[in-house]
């Protein structure tokens, strides 16, 4: 039974000469599957509209070969060949009454065209914003002209495809129409440059075109930077950002609302509270009749009705809320808030779009398992067995696995070693910036409350004997993982020498509340890459200490590029006065001396160290599952049917990876997994 408190939340709102049935807005983003996995990426959004989001969008989708953002997948609409594909996923969208959206693109100098080998187009004459060394061309006016055209038949292909939103497209600081409008990518001289309306004048023109061509049917939306968080340099809500909105006031059906660039708009949790963007578009609907759509990672119906009573915003927009959750609006109409799996606000998910793979999910690890595996974000088939299963691990594959488990139907016990649950989960929520990532466990943990089939017993460390006496015909290990000690990693490949020459320190000694101590510094050797060396940074700064990275990589936390956060990570660690030491190894170690080798030349530098602290690789925690597989011949006697590890106790990896391990675990119960078959569905090229 919904809150009347929500009832706002579904009311419809016209857009245009189409009308959403509530305000739920799945805002376009990437999914790692555009052009190349189409019937992956049309279920993925069908899914969300069954899920009850009103309006459901594409990722970008590129309208010309001049826009080619290979060899990352998009959506493409370069020509009628491309139809059939974006009108399965709006038919995918249609099947649930709700209305499927086009984000149409050209990228000009951001688009690097490595596929179709097009010279690059922009406003004016300049580099990509990449590493290529190639330059962009300074537009003529017949380039202009062939924009708005292509622009204008990607609009009539959209409508041709049954899409109902057609977006003309300027945030990010990577589409051609936003770089018209900047003043660092437009120098030109002509009437498209110059004054803001000069500069503004190209998307007025694609707009007022789209309107033309498809205002009939189709709303036509515009999805617009107003703050690019650069001060006077760039747009600003105060300034140029406010005259856009008002010279285009009623020209759009319906305005979407950003700042820019996507590492500005999708901040992660670590840097950035639900809600964040409310101070710089808060001006908008003051300016225009039509309706508003924000976004701000927002999981809380309140905020949700908040933002709406107070004129915020029309329809909450959403990404990586939808990406958690599909099924978000659905649960707030039928009363179920706790079910509600809320957005940890990681990134892992645009992960996806820079390393060219189908997007993924830390809550949901449903999300981009769709058309491949046939799952479902809300269903789970009941098991034909009824054999008891023990889990060993309370961690994010344990939780997983035991809910899952447990939703299908099967009596499952949970034992965990320690006094609470989660794993390493709650350890690093601990840690600065991610306290959101304690959703993780909290989710698992209700729903595991409302299942009277599944057991939890903590401060359960099992033996081999006890898993053999227990009585489960089916055993899953799922006993986590530990920081090695020895420096192994990425970069170093045998164990440090001089690991014993002075206090030596891993995050698990961090996390389990052992600070280092004494006098000269800590000094962290960061060789995993990812978010752990930059916390373990932060933490022994915030405990009064100086702190040193060494790290074998050209940035601290390489990897964390993937989810727009490297940039803010580095600044910060400077700004907090921690020194950098990059493209290095550690060598060897004696007193209170640790030499480091560049990566390069082999150079050795000797460095002041009191304290080292190891952030390199991880083992498995095995010792169990050894002891027990030990006892093979036993098992028959036992019951036990079979054994297996999952999530890091089988090999290291994200929490994502953790919860999807668990979750692959549970969907394979009962099912003869074939070792020389692909375990999915694959989308295969057919030829001509």
């Amino acid at each position: 039974m919904r809150d009347p408190r929500y009832d706002i939340l579904f009311e419809p709102v016209q857009i245009g000469p189409v009308t959403a049935r509530n305000r739920f807005y799945q805002v376009p983003h990437c999914c790692g599957m555009g052009h190349r996995y189409p019937d992956s990426m049309a279920e993925m959004r069908g899914i969300k509209a069954e899920g009850g989001w009103a309006v459901v969008c594409t990722e970008e989708v590129e309208i010309h070969h001049t826009s080619d953002l290979g060899p990352y997948i998009e959506g493409r609409l370069w020509s009628d060949q491309d139809i059939p594909i974006m009108a399965k996923m709006a038919d995918k969208v249609h099947e649930h009454g709700s209305l499927a959206g086009m984000e149409l693109v050209h990228n000009g100098h951001h688009s690097y065209n490595r596929y179709s080998r097009a010279v690059p187009l922009s406003p004016s004459d300049i580099t990509l914003d990449n590493e290529d060394p190639v330059h962009a061309r300074a537009m003529d006016k017949q380039d202009i002209a062939d924009l708005r055209r292509w622009h204008r038949n990607a609009a009539l292909r959209s409508r041709e495809a049954g899409f109902d939103i057609v977006y003309v497209y300027a945030a990010h600081d990577m589409t051609i129409l936003q770089h018209f409008i900047s003043r660092r990518h437009n120098t030109r001289t002509d009437e498209y440059g110059g004054s803001l309306e000069n500069r503004v004048r190209l998307f007025r023109e694609v707009l007022e075109d789209t309107k033309e061509a498809v205002g009939d049917r189709c709303a036509v939306a515009v999805r617009l930077a107003v703050d690019e968080l650069l001060g006077p340099d760039g747009i600003e809500a105060s300034g140029e950002g406010h005259d856009i909105v008002a010279m285009l006031a009623d020209i759009p059906d319906l305005w979407d609302v950003n700042i820019s660039g996507w590492d500005n708009d999708s901040q992660t949790a670590r840097f950035a509270e639900e809600g964040y963007q409310e101070p710089y578009i808060k001006f908008v609907k003051s300016l225009t009749s039509k309706p508003v759509v924000g976004v701000g990672r927002y999981t809380s119906p309140d905020a949700m009705v908040r933002v709406v009573k107070q004129g915020v915003m029309d329809m909450i927009g959403a990404a990586r809320p939808s990406i958690a959750d599909p099924f978000l609006p659905k649960k707030i109409e039928e009363g179920r808030i706790d079910d509600i799996r809320e957005c940890i606000g990681c990134n892992i998910c645009v992960s996806g779009d820079f390393t060219m793979a189908p997007i993924r999910c830390t809550q949901n690890p449903t999300m981009g398992e769709e058309w491949r595996s046939g799952w479902h974000p809300e269903i789970i088939p009941p098991a034909q067995s009824e054999a008891p299963v023990l889990v060993v691990g309370g961690g994010p594959a344990g939780l997983e696995a035991a809910r899952a488990l447990g939703a299908r139907g099967l009596d499952v016990a949970l034992a965990e070693r320690s006094e609470d649950w989660g794993g390493r989960v709650p350890k690093e929520a601990a840690l600065p910036g991610l306290a959101t990532w304690k959703r993780v466990t909290d989710w698992r943990m209700g729903q595991l409350h409302k299942l009277p089939n599944v057991g939890l017993y903590l401060a359960s460390d099992m033996t081999a004997d006890e898993v053999l006496a227990f009585g489960a015909s089916q055993v899953v290990l799922a006993t986590g993982s530990r920081w090695r000690r020895d420096g192994v990693g990425k970069s170093m490949h045998h164990a440090f020498d001089g690991g014993d020459a002075g206090p030596l320190m891993t995050p698990d000694d961090i996390m389990a509340g052992r600070m280092p101590s004494g006098d000269g510094p800590v000094v962290i050797y960061d060789d995993d890459g990812y978010y752990m060396g930059g916390v373990m940074a932060e933490a022994c700064v915030a405990a009064g200490l100086k702190v040193v990275i060494v790290t074998p990589t050209s940035v601290v936390s390489p990897w964390t590029a993937y989810t727009l956060e490297q940039p803010r990570i580095q600044a910060k660690l400077i700004e907090m006065g921690v020194t950098i030491h990059a493209n290095k190894v550690v060598s060897t170690r004696s007193g209170g001396e640790l030499r480091i080798a560049c990566t390069f030349t082999g150079r050795i530098e000797t460095i002041a160290c009191n304290t080292l602290v190891m952030v390199a690789a991880r083992l498995p925690n095995r010792e169990l599952y050894d002891a027990v597989m030990a006892r093979v011949p036993e098992f028959e006697a036992a019951g036990i049917e079979s054994v297996q590890r999952i999530g890091d106790c089988l090999a290291p990896a994200t929490i994502a990876a953790a919860v999807h391990s668990g979750h692959r675990c549970a969907r394979d119960f009962g099912r003869n997994v074939d070792r020389d078959e692909v375990p999915f569905r694959r989308e295969t090229i057919m030829l001509e």
